[in-house]
């Protein structure tokens, strides 16, 4: 016997009609490539993307054709989201931090039919143009520029693009396994890899994102995503707060401190979302201009493991909590967030704050094990350390157009990372599998002694690596840069680590270097490090 309720597909076009129809005078304010401010609501971002939905359907393309983007955080970016996705097209965020032939790669590989592109990429999209082959068309985000069309022939204007199209668009109906959309990942080892998301996936995990215990956008919220939309979905906030109806900040190419300060104090924001090096510029400025941060409640840092040290400032100095999340591209990215549970209010303070210093635990809809080197799951006990698995109605089977795979062990996707998990699910990741150090037969979390590290207040940033050792196998290095101004000594360094951590696990040497090589997405490359200073304990 079946139920006897309604049957609708989950589609991305339902959270815009909902934000529009519920929502619709809630405003959208979005810094623009040339720094000006422009202010919209959901309703317009709702009728334009029916209007550019109408236009590309238009242009002769054919259903899941992928429309590529190399964009910010912004209104425009915003509507393609929702226009490429509900016409029945993939919608392709392309990071533009990556090197040119990464870019081609990725684009080509992908097939895009359509690349629409901010001011700031002419130049770039201007001399790949001839290397991509699958491009049909070519969109400048913005009203007509004629420099920009001597230097891309055939080139297309947003603004006059979306006017051909038909506010009165009806979203079409199709199955909710339909693919969505399509983010690369990093490529830290070989080329990237696409991960291609469903509707049905991605309306689960913004219904996973809403939860309480997990972000819980609300209609009260004014949420600024500084996590890019180019890089995993801006981890799904642009959907889940269509589904909340939450004010949006969208804080366009500039992301340094200054800027970021200025718009949480202009527009009231309540809720930020990024990566640890984000905040370390934010937090930096808002010391040095004396600003309070006063609407700021909650933070979301992920993306890379979170000092305690930043968690502890902005609950300080600021009264912001500060939620550690963990997640993938291959997840959606949604994986872990840290909140409390009940029975955590009786601990003391100092126990309270220490708990919020891991990952987290998952919301319904994630599952996580730990297993060892022959895939034997592990003991949940907090302290047993393993390979981490995860699976879920927002995980990855297969990678985009990759042929020959066999990704899943027994329906687990290997997430590379290193970790333990207590028994109430609060996991904590103790390395990446490439970085954890093995000195002596014993392991070192690299990850720990970053935490240390970056609390010293002469250091500006830190890494640590495993070197070899002609005795050890690998003996931990700390890559340091130092605060402007400051100029701590190997010593002192050192000495900080004393009482914080066993004495065999101390770095062995530090290095000072001017900054540290970064990935696309704001990672610290230690391959590059490791290659640097694989002999900086040779003898």
């Amino acid at each position: 016997m079946l139920g006897q309720m309604m049957t609708q597909p989950l589609l991305i076009s339902s959270l815009i009609d909902h934000a529009e129809r519920y929502h619709g005078q809630t405003e959208i304010f979005s810094v623009e490539t040339n720094g000006t401010v422009t202010q919209t609501n959901w309703s317009e971002i709702a009728a334009n993307a029916r209007r550019l939905a109408s236009a590309l359907t238009k242009l002769g393309l054919d259903p899941q054709d992928r429309m590529g983007t190399l964009a910010w955080n912004t209104r425009r970016h915003l509507e393609i989201y929702y226009a490429t996705s509900g016409a029945g097209y993939v919608c392709h965020t392309v990071n533009p931090r990556l090197f040119p032939e990464q870019l081609t790669y990725i684009v080509n590989h992908a097939q895009d039919r359509v690349l629409f592109f901010d001011a700031t990429f002419i130049p770039l999209v201007a001399a790949l143009h001839g290397a991509l082959s699958e491009v049909r068309h070519f969109v400048l985000m913005g009203s007509r520029d004629e420099e920009a069309l001597s230097q891309i022939p055939g080139l297309q204007f947003y603004d006059e693009l979306i006017k051909t199209g038909d506010a009165d668009f009806e979203w079409p109906s199709f199955d909710e396994n339909t693919a969505s959309s399509l983010c690369y990942t990093s490529g830290t080892t070989g080329n990237p890899k696409g991960v291609l998301y469903s509707h049905r996936s991605t309306v689960l995990h913004s219904f996973g994102s809403n939860t309480r215990d997990v972000i819980g956008f609300s209609a009260m919220d004014v949420v600024m995503p500084v996590v890019p939309m180019f890089h995993v979905n801006a981890w799904g906030s642009p959907y889940a707060c269509a589904m909340s109806g939450s004010r949006m900040v969208l804080p366009g190419p500039d992301l340094h401190g200054e800027a970021l300060v200025n718009l949480i104090d202009t527009y009231g924001v309540t809720l930020a979302m990024g990566v640890p090096t984000i905040w370390q510029g934010l937090l930096a400025h808002a010391a040095q201009s004396g600003s309070k941060l006063t609407s700021l409640e909650r933070t979301v840092i992920g993306g890379a493991a979170c000092p305690p040290s930043m968690i502890e400032t902005f609950r300080e100095s600021y009264g912001v909590d500060t939620v550690h999340a963990w997640g993938m591209s291959e997840m959606s990215p949604l994986g872990t967030t840290n909140n409390p549970m009940a029975k955590h209010r009786d601990l003391p303070i100092e126990a309270q704050r220490k708990l919020r210093e891991n990952q987290g635990r998952p919301p319904f809809g994630v599952e996580l094990k730990i297993v060892d080197d022959d895939g034997n799951e592990l003991p949940q006990d907090g302290e047993t350390q393993g390979d981490l698995m995860v699976r879920g109605h927002w995980v990855l089977d297969s990678y985009f157009q990759l042929q020959d795979q066999d990704l899943l062990q027994d329906g687990w996707f290997a997430t590379g990372d290193v970790a333990t998990l207590d028994p109430d699910g609060y996991m904590t990741i103790r390395d990446r599998s490439k970085d954890i150090i093995k000195s002596g037969g014993e392991w070192i979390s690299s990850v720990e002694l970053e935490n240390i590290a970056v609390a010293h207040p002469k250091l500006a940033t830190a890494a640590v690596i495993g070197v070899p050792h002609p005795k050890w196998d690998e003996r931990p290095l700390l890559v340091a840069v130092r605060a402007e101004g400051e100029n701590p000594s190997e010593d002192e360094l050192l000495a900080f680590f004393e009482g914080k951590i066993a004495k065999w696990q101390v770095p062995d040497k530090v290095v000072f270097v001017d900054a540290l090589p970064l990935n696309a997405t704001g990672k610290v490359l230690k391959r590059n490090l490791r290659a640097d200073f694989e002999n900086a304990l040779a003898g």
